[in-house]
């Protein structure tokens, strides 16, 4: 038993410095950033929560925010909505998708196998792909080559946030900001690391187990198939705290998940809602505190204990 475990230990050190040095998506540092505007956090969390309501009321916000609502579909389909709205003074667009809080089918979707996508040359999560194709597809002839254009949106509408991103760096669009809600993952190591250098910022709360899956098991390192994040993931914390990680260490935080059932306290944590409410904590004074990762190696290894 003794010797199996320290195989198995030895193994497991060898798959992180062989990932390490593969891959810089792996960093396992904090962020170099320590600081989140959070009002500007909170902008994003609007305009991805009124992606849920009616078209006057995204109209209504458009125009409080200097914005002109450009276009807008439902796509009977794939059962996706969107709107794109344009700022003509500080030349941007933005692009919002609507997500779902069904936290069931968010789980369930996310669990299907990747698939090659020639355009971005990266392998994708098969209904997010299908979904920001539909979008791109019908919202390119309303975006303008010289703005710059963010996206945004909560749960599997972030997911397309994310994978329409892609799509536009791809195509030499002027890509800014990439905020998203309780977002699961869309691709790869590889992937990932492809498109290290958009500027994605994945909010969080600690009990939303949707960006956690498929949850993430550690062995699973020298496959460079299994799912995993970009960007920065920005935690809420209680009252005004928050913390910030990356690469590994925000992978690591699946690993709990595998040990706990799913409660209503993990769909409340799903809601837009409750992230808006987080956010407001935050304003005006937020204080980065670490996170602590309640590692425990015997997890890894089926619960094995002495």
């Amino acid at each position: 038993m003794l010797i199996q475990r320290l195989f198995k230990y030895t193994s497991l050190i060898i798959i992180l410095v062989f990932i390490s040095n593969t891959t810089s998506a792996l960093a396992t540092t904090q962020p170099a950033q320590t600081t989140v505007n959070f009002p500007e956090i909170k902008e994003y969390a609007n305009f991805a929560n009124v992606a849920y309501q009616t078209v006057p009321e995204i109209q209504e916000l458009s125009s409080l925010k200097k914005h002109i609502l450009t276009h807008q579909n439902n796509i009977p389909e794939i059962e996706i909505f969107y709107y794109l709205i344009t700022n003509d003074i500080n030349k941007t667009q933005t692009i919002a998708v609507r997500g779902t809080a069904n936290i069931e089918n968010a789980i369930i979707d996310v669990e299907l196998k990747l698939t090659d996508d020639k355009h971005t040359g990266a392998r994708l999560h098969s209904g997010f792909l299908q979904a920001a194709l539909a979008i791109y597809n019908e919202i390119k002839p309303q975006l303008r080559s010289n703005y710059v254009i963010n996206t945004t949106g909560h749960s599997l509408g972030g997911a397309a946030a994310v994978v329409l991103a892609m799509y536009l760096d791809i195509d030499n669009y002027k890509i800014g900001k990439v905020v998203t809600f309780g977002q699961p993952k869309v691709t790869n190591i590889t992937g990932a690391n492809k498109f290290k250098h958009l500027d994605v910022i994945r909010v969080v709360t600690p009990k939303d187990v949707v960006p956690l899956v498929p949850p993430f098991d550690p062995m699973d390192l020298n496959n460079l198939d299994i799912y995993w994040h970009l960007g920065k993931e920005i935690i809420l914390l209680a009252d005004n705290t928050y913390a910030m990680l990356e690469g590994i260490n925000s992978m690591i935080r699946a690993t709990k998940f595998t040990q706990e059932p799913l409660t209503e306290d993990n769909l409340q944590n799903h809601q837009m809602t409750q992230y808006i409410d987080m956010i407001n904590n935050k304003i005006p004074t937020a204080r980065l505190v670490p996170f602590k990762n309640s590692l425990n190696i015997f997890n890894w290894f089926g619960g094995e204990k002495d």
